[in-house]
Protein backbone atom coordinates (compact mmCIF):
# COMPACT_ATOMS: atom_id res chain seq x y z
CA UNK A 1 0.00 0.00 0.00
CA UNK A 2 2.64 2.35 0.92
CA UNK A 3 4.18 2.29 -2.87
CA UNK A 4 0.84 2.55 -4.60
CA UNK A 5 -1.06 4.55 -2.61
CA UNK A 6 1.05 7.98 -3.43
CA UNK A 7 0.36 7.77 -6.98
CA UNK A 8 -3.37 7.81 -6.75
CA UNK A 9 -3.74 9.94 -3.83
CA UNK A 10 -1.13 12.73 -4.93
CA UNK A 11 -3.05 13.08 -8.61
CA UNK A 12 -6.38 12.49 -6.86
CA UNK A 13 -5.39 15.34 -4.51
CA UNK A 14 -4.27 17.70 -6.90
CA UNK A 15 -7.51 17.46 -9.43
CA UNK A 16 -9.27 18.31 -6.31
CA UNK A 17 -7.06 21.72 -6.18
CA UNK A 18 -8.76 23.67 -8.36
CA UNK A 19 -12.27 23.31 -6.63
CA UNK A 20 -11.03 23.94 -3.17
CA UNK A 21 -9.79 27.33 -4.42
CA UNK A 22 -12.63 27.93 -6.39
CA UNK A 23 -15.38 27.50 -3.52
CA UNK A 24 -13.06 28.72 -0.71
CA UNK A 25 -14.93 31.88 0.97
CA UNK A 26 -18.58 30.74 -0.83
CA UNK A 27 -21.34 30.10 1.02
CA UNK A 28 -23.66 27.23 0.81
CA UNK A 29 -27.09 26.01 2.38
CA UNK A 30 -27.60 22.44 2.84
CA UNK A 31 -31.28 20.68 3.63
CA UNK A 32 -30.48 17.70 5.90
CA UNK A 33 -33.43 15.57 6.27
CA UNK A 34 -34.76 13.64 9.45
CA UNK A 35 -34.01 10.36 7.48
CA UNK A 36 -30.65 11.00 7.28
CA UNK A 37 -30.29 10.63 10.97
CA UNK A 38 -32.89 7.59 11.51
CA UNK A 39 -30.40 5.42 9.44
CA UNK A 40 -27.10 6.52 11.33
CA UNK A 41 -25.31 8.73 8.93
CA UNK A 42 -25.13 11.64 11.26
CA UNK A 43 -21.49 11.34 12.15
CA UNK A 44 -20.23 10.47 8.89
CA UNK A 45 -22.32 13.59 7.23
CA UNK A 46 -20.91 15.91 10.04
CA UNK A 47 -17.19 14.96 9.21
CA UNK A 48 -17.66 16.06 5.56
CA UNK A 49 -19.49 19.18 6.72
CA UNK A 50 -16.70 19.81 9.09
CA UNK A 51 -14.61 19.03 5.92
CA UNK A 52 -16.04 21.75 3.59
CA UNK A 53 -15.81 24.15 6.45
CA UNK A 54 -12.02 23.26 6.78
CA UNK A 55 -11.56 23.95 3.17
CA UNK A 56 -13.16 27.54 3.73
CA UNK A 57 -16.56 27.20 2.68
CA UNK A 58 -19.07 28.97 5.29
CA UNK A 59 -22.14 26.57 6.01
CA UNK A 60 -25.74 26.67 6.37
CA UNK A 61 -26.90 23.36 7.79
CA UNK A 62 -31.14 23.18 8.05
CA UNK A 63 -32.28 19.66 9.78
CA UNK A 64 -35.29 18.41 9.10
CA UNK A 65 -37.08 15.98 11.76
CA UNK A 66 -39.90 13.97 9.70
CA UNK A 67 -39.64 10.43 10.74
CA UNK A 68 -38.74 11.61 14.55
CA UNK A 69 -41.97 13.71 14.45
CA UNK A 70 -43.53 10.69 13.82
CA UNK A 71 -42.28 8.56 15.90
CA UNK A 72 -43.11 10.73 18.95
CA UNK A 73 -46.49 11.03 17.52
CA UNK A 74 -46.75 7.03 17.27
CA UNK A 75 -45.70 6.96 20.77
CA UNK A 76 -48.38 8.97 22.32
CA UNK A 77 -50.78 6.85 19.91
CA UNK A 78 -51.25 9.68 17.52
CA UNK A 79 -51.27 9.07 13.45
CA UNK A 80 -49.64 11.70 11.45
CA UNK A 81 -51.44 13.81 9.38
CA UNK A 82 -50.60 15.23 5.96
CA UNK A 83 -51.91 16.90 3.14
CA UNK A 84 -50.20 17.45 -0.31
CA UNK A 85 -47.35 16.55 1.56
CA UNK A 86 -47.67 19.09 4.43
CA UNK A 87 -48.04 18.23 8.42
CA UNK A 88 -51.36 19.20 9.68
CA UNK A 89 -49.74 19.98 13.09
CA UNK A 90 -52.00 20.41 15.97
CA UNK A 91 -51.11 20.65 19.49
CA UNK A 92 -49.79 17.80 20.26
CA UNK A 93 -48.36 17.33 16.85
CA UNK A 94 -46.04 21.12 18.15
CA UNK A 95 -45.23 19.59 21.22
CA UNK A 96 -43.44 16.21 19.52
CA UNK A 97 -41.94 18.83 16.86
CA UNK A 98 -40.48 20.86 19.52
CA UNK A 99 -38.52 17.63 21.31
CA UNK A 100 -37.44 16.16 18.42
CA UNK A 101 -36.11 19.40 17.43
CA UNK A 102 -34.74 19.52 20.75
CA UNK A 103 -33.34 16.31 20.36
CA UNK A 104 -32.06 16.68 17.02
CA UNK A 105 -30.39 20.03 17.98
CA UNK A 106 -28.37 18.20 20.80
CA UNK A 107 -27.33 15.35 18.18
CA UNK A 108 -25.85 17.68 15.86
CA UNK A 109 -24.19 19.64 18.39
CA UNK A 110 -22.60 16.67 19.97
CA UNK A 111 -21.75 15.50 16.21
CA UNK A 112 -19.90 18.80 16.02
CA UNK A 113 -18.12 18.62 19.07
CA UNK A 114 -16.48 15.66 18.50
CA UNK A 115 -12.57 15.24 18.07
CA UNK A 116 -11.23 11.63 18.03
CA UNK A 117 -8.09 10.82 17.17
CA UNK A 118 -7.64 9.52 13.66
CA UNK A 119 -10.84 11.08 12.63
CA UNK A 120 -11.78 13.62 10.16
CA UNK A 121 -12.86 15.46 13.26
CA UNK A 122 -9.64 15.59 14.79
CA UNK A 123 -8.16 18.62 15.72
CA UNK A 124 -11.22 20.07 14.34
CA UNK A 125 -13.02 23.05 15.97
CA UNK A 126 -16.37 23.82 14.32
CA UNK A 127 -18.66 26.59 16.41
CA UNK A 128 -22.76 25.91 15.90
CA UNK A 129 -24.83 28.88 16.08
CA UNK A 130 -28.24 28.41 16.46
CA UNK A 131 -30.96 30.96 17.29
CA UNK A 132 -34.14 32.43 16.09
CA UNK A 133 -33.37 33.63 12.08
CA UNK A 134 -36.48 33.13 11.28
CA UNK A 135 -39.89 34.85 11.02
CA UNK A 136 -43.22 32.70 10.45
CA UNK A 137 -46.37 32.67 9.19
CA UNK A 138 -49.27 30.13 9.29
CA UNK A 139 -50.39 28.28 6.50
CA UNK A 140 -53.85 29.02 7.40
CA UNK A 141 -57.02 26.82 5.84
CA UNK A 142 -56.41 26.13 2.55
CA UNK A 143 -59.16 23.47 0.33
CA UNK A 144 -60.78 23.61 3.47
CA UNK A 145 -58.30 22.16 5.80
CA UNK A 146 -56.64 24.01 8.65
CA UNK A 147 -53.09 23.23 8.85
CA UNK A 148 -53.35 24.56 12.36
CA UNK A 149 -49.56 25.29 13.75
CA UNK A 150 -48.13 24.37 10.29
CA UNK A 151 -46.42 27.50 8.66
CA UNK A 152 -44.30 29.44 5.79
CA UNK A 153 -41.18 31.52 6.27
CA UNK A 154 -42.28 34.77 6.29
CA UNK A 155 -38.49 36.54 6.83
CA UNK A 156 -35.05 34.98 6.90
CA UNK A 157 -32.97 37.21 9.02
CA UNK A 158 -29.99 36.98 6.63
CA UNK A 159 -28.04 39.85 8.30
CA UNK A 160 -27.17 37.99 11.57
CA UNK A 161 -26.90 34.59 9.67
CA UNK A 162 -24.28 36.50 7.82
CA UNK A 163 -22.33 37.57 10.43
CA UNK A 164 -22.56 34.61 12.26
CA UNK A 165 -21.04 32.44 9.03
CA UNK A 166 -18.54 35.08 8.70
CA UNK A 167 -17.30 34.60 12.12
CA UNK A 168 -16.13 31.34 11.26
CA UNK A 169 -19.63 29.52 12.76
CA UNK A 170 -21.57 26.77 11.19
CA UNK A 171 -24.75 28.26 11.40
CA UNK A 172 -27.84 25.37 12.12
CA UNK A 173 -31.37 26.65 11.83
CA UNK A 174 -34.82 24.11 12.50
CA UNK A 175 -37.57 23.84 10.60
CA UNK A 176 -39.45 26.34 13.59
CA UNK A 177 -40.44 29.59 13.13
CA UNK A 178 -42.21 32.40 15.46
CA UNK A 179 -44.67 35.10 14.66
CA UNK A 180 -44.54 38.86 16.01
CA UNK A 181 -46.50 37.88 18.68
CA UNK A 182 -44.35 34.73 19.35
CA UNK A 183 -46.46 32.06 18.19
CA UNK A 184 -44.72 28.60 17.48
CA UNK A 185 -44.70 27.36 13.78
CA UNK A 186 -43.72 23.90 12.36
CA UNK A 187 -41.92 24.42 9.49
CA UNK A 188 -40.54 21.90 6.17
CA UNK A 189 -37.13 21.72 6.09
CA UNK A 190 -37.09 22.55 2.74
CA UNK A 191 -38.97 25.21 1.94
CA UNK A 192 -36.28 26.91 5.40
CA UNK A 193 -33.31 26.02 3.20
CA UNK A 194 -34.75 27.44 -0.07
CA UNK A 195 -35.37 30.23 2.18
CA UNK A 196 -31.97 30.76 3.41
CA UNK A 197 -30.41 30.13 0.27
CA UNK A 198 -32.39 33.03 -1.36
CA UNK A 199 -32.03 35.51 1.50
CA UNK A 200 -28.15 34.60 1.47
CA UNK A 201 -27.86 34.63 -2.03
CA UNK A 202 -25.71 31.38 -1.33
CA UNK A 203 -23.98 30.02 -4.05
CA UNK A 204 -25.32 26.22 -3.27
CA UNK A 205 -28.09 25.37 -1.99
CA UNK A 206 -27.74 21.06 -1.77
CA UNK A 207 -30.46 19.05 -0.41
CA UNK A 208 -29.19 15.03 1.12
CA UNK A 209 -32.59 13.02 -0.25
CA UNK A 210 -33.78 9.84 -0.59
CA UNK A 211 -33.56 9.47 -4.00
CA UNK A 212 -30.18 9.18 -6.20
CA UNK A 213 -30.68 12.30 -8.24
CA UNK A 214 -33.49 13.02 -11.28
CA UNK A 215 -33.39 10.57 -13.81
CA UNK A 216 -33.04 11.63 -17.41
CA UNK A 217 -35.89 9.45 -18.10
CA UNK A 218 -38.23 9.95 -14.89
CA UNK A 219 -40.65 7.14 -15.85
CA UNK A 220 -37.77 4.83 -16.04
CA UNK A 221 -35.61 4.12 -12.65
CA UNK A 222 -33.65 2.48 -14.82
CA UNK A 223 -32.43 5.34 -16.56
CA UNK A 224 -29.16 7.20 -15.91
CA UNK A 225 -28.73 10.39 -13.78
CA UNK A 226 -28.75 13.36 -15.13
CA UNK A 227 -26.11 14.94 -13.49
CA UNK A 228 -26.74 18.70 -14.77
CA UNK A 229 -30.42 20.14 -15.61
CA UNK A 230 -30.33 23.52 -17.09
CA UNK A 231 -32.40 25.74 -15.31
CA UNK A 232 -35.18 26.14 -18.13
CA UNK A 233 -35.20 22.39 -18.61
CA UNK A 234 -35.84 22.08 -14.93
CA UNK A 235 -38.77 24.02 -15.42
CA UNK A 236 -40.36 22.09 -18.25
CA UNK A 237 -40.22 18.82 -16.24
CA UNK A 238 -41.70 20.42 -13.16
CA UNK A 239 -44.33 21.72 -15.66
CA UNK A 240 -45.27 17.82 -16.46
CA UNK A 241 -45.39 16.13 -13.07
CA UNK A 242 -47.83 15.40 -10.77
CA UNK A 243 -47.93 17.62 -7.77
CA UNK A 244 -45.66 15.98 -5.16
CA UNK A 245 -46.56 14.29 -1.71
CA UNK A 246 -43.56 12.63 -0.57
CA UNK A 247 -40.22 13.02 -0.67
CA UNK A 248 -39.63 10.56 -2.94
CA UNK A 249 -41.64 11.96 -5.76
CA UNK A 250 -39.49 13.35 -8.44
CA UNK A 251 -40.41 17.03 -7.96
CA UNK A 252 -40.32 17.16 -4.12
CA UNK A 253 -37.03 18.73 -3.95
CA UNK A 254 -37.13 19.55 -7.93
CA UNK A 255 -39.51 22.70 -7.15
CA UNK A 256 -37.39 23.76 -4.76
CA UNK A 257 -34.37 23.66 -6.81
CA UNK A 258 -36.12 25.53 -9.50
CA UNK A 259 -37.38 28.05 -6.86
CA UNK A 260 -33.94 29.01 -5.29
CA UNK A 261 -32.22 28.99 -9.49
CA UNK A 262 -34.99 31.80 -10.20
CA UNK A 263 -34.22 33.36 -7.22
CA UNK A 264 -30.48 33.89 -7.88
CA UNK A 265 -29.39 30.64 -6.12
CA UNK A 266 -26.22 29.76 -8.87
CA UNK A 267 -26.40 25.91 -8.19
CA UNK A 268 -29.35 23.26 -6.60
CA UNK A 269 -28.68 20.08 -5.80
CA UNK A 270 -30.21 16.61 -5.44
CA UNK A 271 -28.14 14.02 -3.41
CA UNK A 272 -28.46 10.79 -2.19
CA UNK A 273 -28.33 10.25 1.21
CA UNK A 274 -27.64 6.80 1.07
CA UNK A 275 -24.18 7.10 -0.69
CA UNK A 276 -21.83 7.61 1.75
CA UNK A 277 -19.57 10.81 0.95
CA UNK A 278 -22.27 12.15 -1.54
CA UNK A 279 -21.88 15.77 -0.49
CA UNK A 280 -17.83 15.67 -1.38
CA UNK A 281 -18.18 13.83 -4.31
CA UNK A 282 -20.58 16.60 -5.46
CA UNK A 283 -18.56 19.56 -4.25
CA UNK A 284 -14.75 17.90 -5.67
CA UNK A 285 -15.18 15.73 -8.74
CA UNK A 286 -16.07 16.87 -12.28
CA UNK A 287 -19.22 14.94 -12.77
CA UNK A 288 -20.61 14.48 -9.30
CA UNK A 289 -22.79 12.44 -7.99
CA UNK A 290 -26.42 13.74 -7.72
CA UNK A 291 -28.66 16.22 -10.36
CA UNK A 292 -27.29 19.84 -10.21
CA UNK A 293 -29.66 22.78 -11.51
CA UNK A 294 -27.91 25.75 -13.11
CA UNK A 295 -29.05 28.72 -14.64
CA UNK A 296 -26.74 27.85 -17.48
CA UNK A 297 -24.60 25.10 -18.48
CA UNK A 298 -21.73 25.15 -16.48
CA UNK A 299 -19.19 23.59 -19.46
CA UNK A 300 -18.56 26.17 -21.64
CA UNK A 301 -16.37 25.59 -25.37
CA UNK A 302 -14.71 28.90 -25.92
CA UNK A 303 -11.41 30.87 -26.87
CA UNK A 304 -9.34 31.54 -24.27
CA UNK A 305 -8.59 34.44 -22.90
CA UNK A 306 -5.18 35.59 -20.31
CA UNK A 307 -6.72 34.40 -17.37
CA UNK A 308 -7.07 30.61 -18.66
CA UNK A 309 -2.98 30.58 -18.97
CA UNK A 310 -2.54 29.30 -15.53
CA UNK A 311 -5.18 26.69 -16.24
CA UNK A 312 -3.88 25.55 -19.55
CA UNK A 313 -0.40 25.25 -18.07
CA UNK A 314 -1.81 23.30 -15.41
CA UNK A 315 -3.67 20.56 -18.03
CA UNK A 316 -1.01 20.27 -20.48
CA UNK A 317 2.10 19.91 -17.81
CA UNK A 318 1.32 16.01 -17.10
CA UNK A 319 1.48 15.24 -20.58
CA UNK A 320 4.61 17.14 -21.38
CA UNK A 321 6.06 15.09 -18.49
CA UNK A 322 5.19 11.72 -20.43
CA UNK A 323 6.31 12.84 -23.67
CA UNK A 324 2.61 12.80 -25.31
CA UNK A 325 3.03 16.70 -26.22
CA UNK A 326 5.93 19.07 -26.54
CA UNK A 327 7.46 21.65 -23.77
CA UNK A 328 5.71 24.68 -23.79
CA UNK A 329 6.95 27.56 -21.37
CA UNK A 330 4.22 29.77 -19.89
CA UNK A 331 5.91 32.76 -21.88
CA UNK A 332 4.79 30.96 -25.07
CA UNK A 333 1.37 30.59 -24.15
CA UNK A 334 0.69 33.93 -23.21
CA UNK A 335 2.15 35.17 -26.18
CA UNK A 336 -0.09 32.64 -27.92
CA UNK A 337 -3.68 32.74 -25.47
CA UNK A 338 -5.39 33.65 -28.76
CA UNK A 339 -4.75 30.80 -30.27
CA UNK A 340 -6.27 28.54 -27.85
CA UNK A 341 -9.43 26.60 -27.26
CA UNK A 342 -10.86 25.46 -24.45
CA UNK A 343 -13.11 23.52 -22.80
CA UNK A 344 -14.32 24.96 -19.19
CA UNK A 345 -16.40 23.49 -16.69
CA UNK A 346 -17.26 25.20 -13.07
CA UNK A 347 -14.52 27.79 -13.59
CA UNK A 348 -11.71 24.52 -14.46
CA UNK A 349 -10.15 24.16 -17.51
CA UNK A 350 -10.41 20.46 -19.11
CA UNK A 351 -9.52 20.40 -22.06
CA UNK A 352 -7.78 22.59 -25.15
CA UNK A 353 -6.42 23.06 -28.19
CA UNK A 354 -4.31 25.65 -29.97
CA UNK A 355 -4.50 26.67 -34.08
CA UNK A 356 -1.36 28.52 -35.80
CA UNK A 357 -2.05 29.57 -39.04
CA UNK A 358 -0.04 29.34 -42.05
CA UNK A 359 -2.03 31.61 -44.33
CA UNK A 360 -0.01 31.41 -47.59
CA UNK A 361 0.19 27.62 -48.13
CA UNK A 362 -3.58 27.71 -46.65
CA UNK A 363 -3.28 25.25 -43.84
CA UNK A 364 -3.21 25.59 -39.93
CA UNK A 365 -1.39 23.21 -37.62
CA UNK A 366 -3.33 22.17 -34.14
CA UNK A 367 -1.05 21.57 -31.58
CA UNK A 368 -1.74 20.79 -28.04
CA UNK A 369 -4.64 19.34 -28.32
CA UNK A 370 -5.24 18.20 -24.56
CA UNK A 371 -7.87 16.57 -22.47
CA UNK A 372 -7.93 15.80 -18.86
CA UNK A 373 -7.38 12.11 -18.15
CA UNK A 374 -10.32 12.85 -15.66
CA UNK A 375 -12.79 13.51 -18.56
CA UNK A 376 -11.81 11.51 -21.28
CA UNK A 377 -14.07 9.42 -23.58
CA UNK A 378 -16.63 11.69 -23.03
CA UNK A 379 -16.28 13.73 -25.93
CA UNK A 380 -14.67 16.73 -25.32
CA UNK A 381 -11.73 15.95 -27.63
CA UNK A 382 -14.25 16.01 -30.91
CA UNK A 383 -16.02 19.13 -29.74
CA UNK A 384 -12.52 20.80 -29.13
CA UNK A 385 -11.56 19.04 -32.78
CA UNK A 386 -14.89 20.57 -34.29
CA UNK A 387 -14.13 24.15 -32.90
CA UNK A 388 -10.88 24.22 -34.44
CA UNK A 389 -12.12 23.17 -37.55
CA UNK A 390 -14.45 25.88 -37.81
CA UNK A 391 -12.10 28.51 -36.76
CA UNK A 392 -9.83 27.39 -39.63
CA UNK A 393 -12.50 27.44 -41.94
CA UNK A 394 -13.21 30.81 -40.62
CA UNK A 395 -9.77 32.04 -41.90
CA UNK A 396 -10.43 30.49 -45.67
CA UNK A 397 -7.88 27.74 -44.86
CA UNK A 398 -8.50 24.16 -46.76
CA UNK A 399 -6.97 21.71 -43.94
CA UNK A 400 -5.62 21.18 -40.80
CA UNK A 401 -2.20 19.62 -39.31
CA UNK A 402 -1.04 18.03 -36.12
CA UNK A 403 2.43 16.63 -35.33
CA UNK A 404 1.84 13.42 -32.94
CA UNK A 405 3.81 10.55 -30.76
CA UNK A 406 0.90 8.66 -29.97
CA UNK A 407 -2.17 9.34 -30.70
CA UNK A 408 -2.19 8.73 -34.36
CA UNK A 409 -5.01 6.40 -34.33
CA UNK A 410 -7.24 9.09 -32.71
CA UNK A 411 -6.61 11.92 -35.42
CA UNK A 412 -6.60 8.65 -38.80
CA UNK A 413 -10.63 7.67 -37.12
CA UNK A 414 -11.69 11.22 -37.74
CA UNK A 415 -10.56 11.96 -41.14
CA UNK A 416 -6.86 12.61 -40.74
CA UNK A 417 -4.16 11.10 -42.90
CA UNK A 418 -0.73 10.60 -42.74
CA UNK A 419 1.98 12.31 -44.55
CA UNK A 420 5.58 13.10 -44.86
CA UNK A 421 7.33 15.73 -43.09
CA UNK A 422 8.79 16.91 -46.40
CA UNK A 423 4.57 17.94 -46.57
CA UNK A 424 4.89 20.81 -44.05
CA UNK A 425 4.65 24.62 -45.05
CA UNK A 426 8.37 25.62 -45.45
CA UNK A 427 7.94 27.49 -42.08
CA UNK A 428 6.90 24.59 -40.32
CA UNK A 429 9.06 22.49 -41.47
CA UNK A 430 12.11 24.25 -40.32
CA UNK A 431 10.97 24.07 -36.95
CA UNK A 432 10.26 19.80 -37.51
CA UNK A 433 12.04 18.27 -34.81
CA UNK A 434 13.92 15.14 -36.99
CA UNK A 435 14.66 13.42 -33.30
CA UNK A 436 11.08 13.09 -32.44
CA UNK A 437 9.63 11.95 -35.40
CA UNK A 438 6.31 13.08 -34.91
CA UNK A 439 4.05 11.50 -37.07
CA UNK A 440 2.85 14.51 -39.19
CA UNK A 441 -1.43 13.85 -40.26
CA UNK A 442 -3.83 16.11 -42.51
CA UNK A 443 -6.98 16.64 -42.57
CA UNK A 444 -9.32 18.19 -45.94
CA UNK A 445 -11.71 20.43 -44.14
CA UNK A 446 -15.08 20.32 -46.28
Amino acid sequence: MSLVFPHTFVPWFRSVAPYIHAYRGETFVVGMPGELVAAGKLNAFVQDLAILHAMGIKIVLVHGFRPQVNEQLMAKGQQPRFHQGVRITDAVALDCAQEAAGQLRFEIEAAFSQGLPNTPMANATVRVVSGNFLTARPVGIVDGVDYQHSGLVRKVDAGAIQRAIDSGAIVLLSPFGFSPTGEAFNLTMEEVATSAAIALQADKLLFMTEVPGVRENPEDPESPIDTELALADAQRLLAGLPKPTQPTDVAFYLQHCVKACLAGVERSHILPLAVDGALLQEVYTHDGIGTMVVDEKLESLREATPDDVGGIVALIEPFERDGTLVKRDRNEIERDIEAYTVIEHDGVIFGCAALYPYTEARTAEMAALTVSAEVQGQGDGDRILKRIEQRAKSMGLSTIFVLTTRTMHWFIKRGFRPVEPEWLPEERKRKYNWDRRSQVLVKKLS
